[in-house]
């Protein structure tokens, strides 16, 4: 990743991972990522603004000798998560006269994680500012974005606003700036599910501030820059908000046929009332797909067999990570069958405790369904539909 300008003295110089394909051992990365890091020269004092991942410091070193970086008088510090933060001590070592600047919650969390010299730290508060010379950057803490550490760097007299993870993208791509804005919008809001939904109030209250400030360009820590900030942040206004879309997401899983039975019958039901549908066949689902349909839709529904006497642990997981990410569905309920027993509905519906959710009349049978039970799976749909009218929800 070589290092690009983004205004003069202002340099993006981070580093592109093709390859890689899960991050956190949990979310998958399809499209690989970045690590960006920032070099913002002042007519006084040089910053670097976050670091990269450790396996990737070589990168950074590299580009900043291309961006002819001989002195770095602070490294800004906007999160303590290593993908962002683990080169620090690489470049404390390099540049000995550094500091690293940031709030006391980071501080406290780089002193645990990555043994950071206290007397190596500078401090800051929400609205303080470093001056640089001729630039001044100004901090903005923004709690739950989507660490409790977490702010963001404001140049003021660039108006770029350096956001960390908010605004994100899990996207390698060697374009400086969004290439595509519809592909962006994909993998933006992929990664604001899997990451950023569970901190949806708090990010609507950063978004409010944001919208005080003039800004002309957005640098996240991850994905391409924005050249049109109001692309994402409209995004990210949509995403945070109360509306849903008339949606139902069925995550689901089969060991038999019968709950597979349901399942089909079921979606052809929805699609015949105007409910637009996402069946999610949990053995082979990118979780992060099933993150993504979760951020606005109406309805969730999960499917499940029971295995001796509960969920299968495919739809336990559906259920936890729904229950993780909080999305601001309205309804749920259960379709599934079972042998002999067991509490898979009861077990289900206690694992959404965390989503402010309606639980709908679940269709749960014994053995393969019979004609009464794919009349009840109609009814069902029937109910779907007149809630989602009820609530204003546009039906086709």
């Amino acid at each position: 990743m070589a290092a690009r300008e983004i205004v003069p003295g202002v340099y993006s110089v981070g580093a592109i991972d093709w390859d890689r394909r899960i991050f956190d051992e949990l979310i998958p990365l399809p499209d690989g990522t970045s690590y960006n890091s920032y070099l913002v020269r002042g007519s006084e004092k040089t910053a670097l603004i976050d670091t990269v991942d450790p396996m990737k410091t070589v990168d950074l070193v590299a580009n900043l000798e291309r961006a002819g970086a001989k002195q770095i008088d602070y490294v800004i510090a906007n999160h303590a998560e290593q993908d962002h933060s683990g080169s620090i001590p690489a470049m404390l070592d390099r540049f000995p006269e550094a500091k690293v600047v940031t709030n006391q919650k980071c501080r406290d969390f780089l002193v645990d994680l990555l043994h950071i010299p206290e007397d190596r730290t500078i401090v800051i508060g929400d609205g303080d500012t470093l001056p640089l010379g001729d630039r001044t950057l100004e901090f903005i803490i923004a709690p739950w974005v989507h660490w409790p550490e977490t702010m963001l760097s404001y140049l003021r007299e660039d108006r770029i606003l350096f956001s960390c993870d908010l605004f994100g993208s899990h996207y390698a791509t060697s374009s400086l700036y969004v290439p595509n804005e519809g592909v962006i919008y994909e993998s933006a809001k992929r990664y604001y599910a899997e990451i950023m939904m569970p901190f949806r109030s708090s990010i609507k209250g950063h978004l409010a501030k944001l919208a005080t400030r003039e800004i002309d360009v957005i640098a996240p820590s991850h994905g391409p820059a924005y050249e049109r900030p109001a692309f994402i942040m409209d995004a990210y206004r949509d995403w945070t908000g109360d509306a849903v879309k008339n949606m139902v997401v069925l995550p689901y899983v089969s060991m038999h046929g019968s709950t597979r039975a349901m399942v089909d019958h079921f979606v052809d039901a929805l699609m015949q009332r105007g409910i637009p549908v996402q069946p999610f066949n949990l053995t082979k689902t990118d979780t992060g797909d099933l993150a993504k349909a979760l951020v606005d839709a109406a309805t969730v529904v999960i499917g499940s067999p029971t295995v001796i006497f509960g969920p299968h642990p495919q739809a336990v997981y559906a259920a936890y990570l729904a229950n993780l990410l909080r999305p601001k569905t309205r309804y749920a309920t259960v379709i599934g069958s079972y042998g002999w027993g067991g509490k898979t509905v009861d077990t289900v519906k206690d694992m959404l405790g965390r989503l402010k959710v309606e639980f709908l009349e679940p269709v749960y049978v014994r053995g393969h369904p019979k004609e009464a039970d794919f009349a009840a799976l109609d009814r069902l749909a029937d109910e779907i539909r007149k809630k989602h009218e009820e609530a204003g929800i546009v039906v086709s």
